[in-house]
Parts: structure tokens; C-alpha cells; sequence
């Protein structure tokens, strides 16, 4: 088994001490740093917008991958690759014309994710599985951090990494939401890439261990 890409989120980390804590991924195993942004409407919380994410981009050292849990994300697509986004995810329940959207991340050079939320069902993927890099499954409801793992997450990915399979994508599957070292082994072997690891990386004692300890699964 190939070894995963660990993308630890920001939103469980010290804001107040927001540096130091770049830094620490910077120093650690970690692949991708994960930013989720939050509208309040699209999910029930409001997390942080474009002057976090350019001071996050000023520290890191790895690329940023930014999670676009909003309406209207193509109002703020090209706002986000300026502030540092590498990769921009969309969700395809806040996208009217999904593919114009990942057209328009795309031309701004940015890799194009599609996330699903633990509701929404694989087949919404297959008319753009070919054009998208990334698939996010959604293994909570998004909006807060710390939350219960959906078991059925497993069975999905398998659902997701057949239709990538089929369609010849070469899309990677990540998983946000209660990812920790007793699940990470089973989520690896349902075909997933990436794991984002919150609260299980930023409220341990020593983060970097935990990370290291995810990427050697």
C-alpha cells in the first residue's frame, strides 16, 4: 500500500497562535495543509476567509488545499488561488453548473476537487469524474470540527474509487472528518488517498508523532 498524503486542517488548530502552528506542519510529515472555509449558510458555522488563508500562504511551506463549503463558490474561486490556494474544492450540492465551475478552477491553474457530503450519493459524480483531480468524501457533516465518524464512509469509497477506475480519472479520494489512527488503515484500504486530520492532530501533545504516525499507516 502506497503511503497516504496527510493534509492536517487548520480549523483545529491555536488561531492565536496560527505561526507557530504552520510552522509545525511545515516541519512535520504532512503533505497538504487543509483550509476549510465556512459561509454560515451553506453549514452552520462560520470559520475564517480570505485574510486567514493569505496569512497561512505567507508561513507554509506546502501546498495549501482549500475546502470551499459556501454558495456560490465560483464568486470567490479566483479571490482564493490570489490568497495561495493550490487545490479549491467545491461541493456539488452548492454548485448549479458544477462543470463550469471546475473549468474555472482549472484555468487558474488551481487542481479541482469535488466534495460529497455523507448524504449525497456517488453517482452525482459521474458526469464529471474525468475532469476533476480530487474527490472529497465527506465521513461527517460538515460545519464543526471534533465530530463521530460515519461508518458508511467505507462503502463510498469504494463506490468512488470504481467510478474513477471506470472513467480512466485520475482523481484522488480524501477524506475529511473524524480520520484518526484506528481508522485510517480501513479508510487506506477502501481506496482512499488523502486523509485531513483535524482535532486528532492539533489537540495531541505532540502533533508532529500523530502525523507520522498517519503517514506510516
Amino acid at each position: 500500500m502506497k503511503q497516504p498524503i496527510i493534509a492536517p486542517s487548520v480549523l483545529a488548530s491555536d488561531f492565536a497562535n496560527l505561526e507557530r502552528e504552520i510552522n509545525m506542519i511545515n516541519d512535520s510529515q504532512a503533505d497538504w495543509i487543509h483550509v476549510d472555509i465556512m459561509d454560515g449558510v451553506f453549514v452552520p458555522n462560520i470559520s475564517f476567509g480570505l485574510p486567514v488563508t493569505e496569512a497561512i500562504k505567507r508561513h507554509a511551506k506546502k501546498p495549501l488545499d482549500v475546502h470551499l463549503m459556501i454558495v456560490q463558490p465560483e464568486r470567490y474561486v479566483e479571490a482564493f488561488q490570489k490568497v495561495g490556494a493550490d487545490i479549491i474544492t467545491v461541493h456539488v450540492e452548492a454548485c448549479q453548473h458544477l462543470h463550469r465551475n471546475i473549468q474555472q478552477i482549472k484555468a487558474l491553474g488551481c487542481k479541482a476537487g469535488v466534495a460529497l457530503n455523507p448524504h449525497t450519493p456517488v453517482v452525482e459524480l459521474e458526469n464529471i469524474i474525468a475532469d476533476i483531480d480530487l474527490v472529497l468524501v465527506m465521513s461527517v457533516n460538515p460545519g464543526f470540527g471534533a465530530q463521530k465518524f460515519i461508518p458508511n464512509t467505507y462503502k463510498k469509497i469504494e463506490s468512488v474509487k470504481k467510478m474513477i477506475q471506470a472513467s480512466g480519472s485520475n482523481a484522488v479520494i480524501e477524506i475529511d472528518g473524524g480520520v484518526n489512527q484506528q481508522n485510517a488503515k480501513l479508510l487506506l484500504g477502501s481506496g482512499a488517498d488523502v486523509l485531513v486530520a483535524g482535532n486528532f492532530v492539533f489537540s495531541a501533545a505532540d502533533p508532529k508523532k500523530v502525523i507520522a504516525g498517519l503517514k506510516a499507516v
